[in-house]
């Protein structure tokens, strides 16, 4: 029990990223009005974000450039171990470009949606497709 306490302190910000996480799940699932949903959502996929950038986070680490002269005589030894990696960094600037696209887009269909039905509650909506249906 006494290992526990300190190994959970050493990685809050991964029980930040996990709370984050639920709160977003929940937000999705537990909620029924559209808006609400949608940032949910976000807050879901920016704790995935925030957790890859994270774990690409090397202590001690460089950048991974290679100084040389311009004709390649620096032939020293490069040791992988020493430098960041840039490609969950580069993935994540694409992650969040595709998160705020899919944020526009779905603020667009709530918005239509409230133009078609006159509310954002999932309930209210249901039940005029039902009514619409059975006409």
């Amino acid at each position: 029990m006494n290992d526990l306490l300190p190994l959970i302190a050493d990685k809050y910000n991964y029980w930040i990223y996990i709370v984050l996480m639920m709160l977003g799940l929940y937000a999705m699932i537990g909620k029924n009005n559209l808006v609400k949903k949608i940032i949910g959502m976000n807050i879901f996929q920016t704790s995935i974000i925030l957790f890859y950038v994270s774990i690409a986070y090397k202590k001690g680490g460089t950048l991974p450039i290679i100084m040389g002269d311009a004709h390649g005589g620096g032939h020293a030894a490069v040791h992988a171990a020493d430098y960041i990696n840039p490609l969950p960094h580069c993935l994540m600037l694409t992650a969040i470009v595709v998160s705020v696209a899919t944020l526009g887009v779905a603020l667009a269909l709530a918005i239509k949606i409230y133009r078609q039905y006159g509310t954002l509650e999932e309930d209210d909506i249901n039940h005029q497709i039902r009514m619409q249906a059975g006409q």
